[in-house]
């Protein structure tokens, strides 16, 4: 996983709701925390197996 240029960028500057991260580790470990929450909450479906 590389560090997210774009989204980094791309933050909302004068948000009360989301405040800016301007450390750029702070905004990395941030940003990995809500990708694991995101992969946490997709719904988990067990592969199919057919028989032939």
């Amino acid at each position: 996983m590389s560090f997210p240029v774009w989204p980094y960028l791309n933050q909302p500057i004068f948000s009360r709701h989301q405040p800016a991260i301007y450390n750029p580790w702070r905004f990395w470990r941030a940003h990995q925390v809500r990708f694991l929450e995101r992969c946490w909450l997709r719904e988990y479906r067990p592969e199919e197996h057919y028989k032939s």
